[in-house]
């Protein structure tokens, strides 16, 4: 196995030193695990709950239910005194969470922080609407460690009605102490008091007046280590339950938090349902979570797991002798994922290099492009891969290093190519013909086209080397997140946080150095969005000016290919290589006569000297109404203002005209790009918009009733209905005595990669609806340290001058960041060239299948009188059925001792579990030990229970 792949270790909590024995369980093919997994309640209600299935998540944590009680909540951050592990602090993932597809999401994967091992569990109580968060925590060290736990997450948004308040705690006042053991919040929908517009939710987090229940509330958006919870504003709704352990050596130690969901008050979940009556479901999550504050739901957990909790008073509860508690805690689990190599054999670092840095560099003989092609390669795989991966590299060209190599050997034959050995990506819905097109979407797993994109074969032509395949929002069909079915990218300068979407994979890549550019697209704001977000450079230029051709869908006409860059420099490069006439695309022909004979022309530091930059009203307003972005793009206007420009409020622009054109854009999109791509699977775009192998959150398999194709008479209508908005923007312009309007990227801080849309305060530019042109440039950060940057928008075909004003803007404020959290890696000659595999796909949602419960006996030959062993191991086995979930309960003498989910490949699993001493007793005495054997799940065979064989063997 290659060094970047997942590898494991074992980290064992008790050294039994003797052999395990093993019973054997054979049984039909249990379903895989489906996505962000939902979990219905009795209410009508479901909770979707990230666990490792695609997108990959892996958080445990609660995208949200139905009724939106929730919106990424129940995310653990853990924090060890002294520690340097990137996992340190960020939403934790990685812990391969398992549905067994009735109620409950198990670790089968621990996460190392700095030597404690982290494992979760959610079981989710379907009659009472609640979850139990069970998080345990091992020191592996031989030293004692204090540990710091963040517990909690999104409530609401600063939008209106959804902002949420505080409703009420166990004390009886607003303010959450370590004298409460719950406390619970709602939506007001009309001011204090009244209906709440979303679901309520309750946390019990304790026994109530017991000091280790709660250490403070901190903001969980934001370090909640360091940053309390606010009581006003968006980040108010963000609260975190911080808890503060110290943990002996071998010792483990757990929290429990209960979470309870209630529905709107003010409009049904299910249709024909009553609405509840205004307060009736707040009182509904307080009583439980109060409940569960002094009597706490602990059925299932084992006398270990038990004694383990800190945050409730066990002696309280009843628990007096916690000496030598039977059982493990969270079923003994002790798989964890190694760390990946940090080390790289190139000593060229190729961190921050622009594309004409490394240009420079090849030719001056620093460097060479099998250098600088490692060096990327070195960086995903440690960067981008295991617990800590941000997902934005799909796969690598298989021939990455040979391309290297080949440019090396052309530059010492003289060639002169524009973009020679520069390591370029490309958005993962963009054809290569030497790797596959798959559009983030198991839809498309392992297809690969036959040609490449028309600016694909333009960088290519150029000399760049074509690296990889950028990760990506499904489809490109997402703005604030990037969820594929081969995981979900990752913020490069906050691993908590979504990178925006739907060009994340390729904006978190260049932000982090994985390679010196990348190809993105934009139908609404996935090249400002993600670049802003990264801080980086893009162009989204007028209708036209770079060709669309060999791109999968999102809404045809207005899609547009363009880059994201490092610099303007590295821009303008790229489009001298790229913004040239397709003759075989139509739709790039209104650009035609128009594009820049060098687009370098207006790279001047004088180019907004005597410009007019206007300002729409309420630009730069948040719709969340946080301050800390739009007060620091604020305070850089004076920076073009010294540059010799006047900024001035303008109206808002123009809205668009009647659309009087028919046809649906998505479905005439998707029916050309079969049309060009006779090779693919597929005939109908029905079958690939309404396919059940898309991600969880885009699945719709009922039948298409839209309005099918558009004519040719409605294509070039929906061009003029374009064009005559520009028309109309160019006027709005001129009628304002402006060169350039501007506007904001991000208008706050991104939200954690856990929750739900919108993720940022957004306001969009006309650019991606009216096909205007718009430049995207970083300009530093806000005072929370999270990058900031502006768009400058202008008529038709302003593009060059534009990208000019960028220019002259970062001259004099050198406004792009560096990521903090991907270091340049260490030089170590003898390192190993790392070879980076492609991220995997993950399973997906399957249909509904009948439930099932097998109740059985494994019976284990034990030689009589021999030494009984710490553990008994329970293989599972679904042998030529591909891959198998449930969840299997193993009891001896009426006592469940273990309980594990399991997710089965075809290859077969194991559990193994600690021998309760009832068992052991008997395995000196007897011939045989035989335990009872619970695997439930659901069934994808119509074989009957009573065919499944079990199988005991020593």
């Amino acid at each position: 196995m290659n060094q970047q792949s997942r590898r494991r270790h074992r980290v064992r909590r008790k050294a039994s030193g003797v052999a395990v024995t093993t019973a054997t369980l054979a049984a039909f093919c249990l379903a895989p695990a489906s996505a962000y997994n939902p979990v219905p309640v009795v209410t009508g209600d479901a909770w979707n709950v990230h666990d490792a299935a695609s997108p990959g998540v892996d958080t445990g944590s609660v995208m949200d239910t139905e009724s939106r009680a929730l919106m990424g909540y129940g995310g653990l951050r853990v924090q060890v005194e002294g520690g340097t592990s990137p996992l340190g602090g960020i939403l934790l993932r990685g812990f391969e969470l398992t549905y067994d597809e009735q109620d409950t999401f198990s670790t089968t994967q621990g996460v190392d922080v700095d030597g404690v091992v982290v494992q979760r569990e959610l079981r989710v109580d379907q009659a009472a609407s609640y979850g139990r968060f069970l998080d345990s925590f091992t020191n592996t060290t031989d030293a004692p460690v204090t540990v710091e736990t963040a517990f909690g997450g999104q409530l609401g948004y600063d939008t209106g009605t959804n902002q949420s308040a505080i409703a009420g705690t166990s004390d009886g006042d607003a303010a959450i102490s370590d004298a409460d053991g719950w406390a619970s919040w709602y939506t007001p929908s009309d001011g204090p008091g009244s209906a709440s517009r979303n679901g309520p939710s309750a946390t019990a987090f304790g026994s109530p007046g017991f000091g280790p229940a709660l250490e403070r509330m901190g903001n969980f958006l934001r370090d909640p280590f360091t940053n309390d919870l606010p009581t006003e504003g968006d980040e108010a709704n963000h609260p975190a339950f911080v808890n503060s352990l110290t943990i002996a050596p071998g010792e483990t130690v757990s929290l429990a938090h209960f979470v309870v969901t209630g529905l709107s008050e003010t409009s049904a979940v299910v249709d024909g349902a009553e609405v509840p009556e205004p307060g009736s479901q707040v009182e509904l999550v307080e009583a439980k979570a109060a409940a569960l504050s002094t009597d706490p739901d602990l059925a299932g957990l084992t006398p270990a797991e038990v004694c383990s909790l800190a945050n409730f008073d066990l002696v309280a509860l009843g628990v007096t002798d916690c000496s030598t508690p039977s059982g493990e805690v969270q079923g003994g689990i002790d798989e964890v994922a190694a760390p990946v190599t940090l080390t790289t054999s190139t000593s060229y670092d190729v961190v921050g290099k622009t594309i004409t840095d490394l240009i420079t560099d090849m030719e001056s003989g620093e460097t060479t492009a099998a250098e600088i092609t490692q060096a990327y390669l070195d960086r995903i795989a440690a960067y981008d891969r295991g617990p800590f991966g941000l997902h934005s590299v799909i796969a690598v060209a298989p021939t990455a290093v040979e391309q290297a190599e080949e440019a090396d050997a052309a530059r010492a034959d003289g060639s002169e190519l524009p973009l020679l050995g520069v390591p370029i990506l490309v958005k993962d819905i963009i054809d290569t013909k030497d790797m596959p097109t798959t559009g983030g979407s198991l839809v498309f797993d392992g297809y690969q086209p036959t040609e490449d994109a028309w600016q694909v074969k333009k960088l290519r032509e150029a000399g760049a080397i074509i690296l990889g395949k950028a990760n990506l929002a499904e489809f490109a069909n997402d703005g604030h997140y990037s969820p594929s079915a081969y995981g979900q990218v990752w913020n490069a300068y906050d691993p908590s946080r979504s990178p925006i979407g739907s060009s994340g994979g390729t904006s978190v890549a260049v932000a982090s150095s994985f390679a010196a550019a990348g190809f993105g697209t934009q139908t609404g704001d996935s090249l400002w969005g993600p670049a802003g977000a990264a801080s980086l450079f893009s162009l989204r230029g007028t209708d036209g000016m770079q060709s669309s051709a060999g791109t999968m869908p999102l809404t045809i006409i207005q899609d547009y290919v363009g880059f994201i860059s490092q610099s303007t420099e590295d821009l303008a490069l790229l489009l001298e290589a790229t913004a040239v006439d397709n003759p075989d695309d139509v739709l790039d022909d209104v650009a035609n006569g128009h594009r820049p004979d060098d687009w370098t022309e207006y790279f001047s530091p004088d180019v907004l000297d005597g410009k007019v930059i206007g300002v729409p009203e309420g630009a730069f307003d948040d719709p969340f109404g946080t301050t800390v972005v739009s007060d620091a793009l604020r305070a850089q206007f004076s920076v073009f203002e010294d540059l010799g420009a006047t900024v001035i409020e303008i109206p808002e622009g123009p809205d668009a005209g009647p659309r009087e054109f028919g046809g649906d854009t998505n479905y005439e999109g998707w029916a050309q790009w079969i049309e060009a791509h006779p090779d693919n699977p597929y005939t109908s775009p029905e079958e690939i918009t309404r396919s059940p192998l898309r991600i969880p959150t885009r699945i719709n398999t009922s039948e298409y009733t839209g309005a099918g194709r558009m004519t040719d008479e409605d294509q070039r209508a929906f061009e003029q209905w374009r064009a005559d908005w520009r028309a109309d923007l160019g006027d709005w312009m001129d009628d304002h005595g402006v060169d350039a309007v501007l506007y904001a990227a991000e208008l706050s801080d991104i939200h954690l990669n856990d929750s739900i849309i919108p993720s940022f305060g957004r306001i969009n530019p006309e650019s991606s609806y009216a096909g205007v042109p718009t430049a995207i440039f970083p300009a530093g950060v806000n005072a929370h340290g999270n990058p900031i940057g502006f768009q400058l928008q202008g008529k038709e075909f302003q593009d060059a001058e534009l990208l000019g004003m960028a220019y002259a803007f970062d001259q004099a404020t050198d406004g792009r960041v560096l990521p903090e959290i991907t270091p340049a890696l260490a030089h170590d000659a003898d390192a190993p060239a790392q070879v980076v595999d492609p991220l995997p796909a993950l399973p997906q949602a399957v249909a509904e299948r009948p439930a099932f419960v097998l109740d059985t006996t494994a019976t284990v030959a034990t030689k009589a009188k021999g030494r009984a062993p710490a553990k008994v191991t329970f293989a599972v086995d679904c042998t030529g059925a591909g891959a198998c979930s449930g969840r299997l309960e193993a009891a001896y003498d009426g006592e469940t001792f273990g309980a594990r989910s399991l997710r089965v490949t075809d290859s077969g699993t194991s559990v193994s579990f600690s021998l309760p001493d009832a068992a052991a007793a008997a395995w000196t005495a007897a011939e045989t030990v035989t335990f009872d054997v619970t695997l439930s799940g659901k069934k994808t065979t119509v074989a009957p229970t009573d065919a499944v064989e079990v199988v005991a063997a020593p």
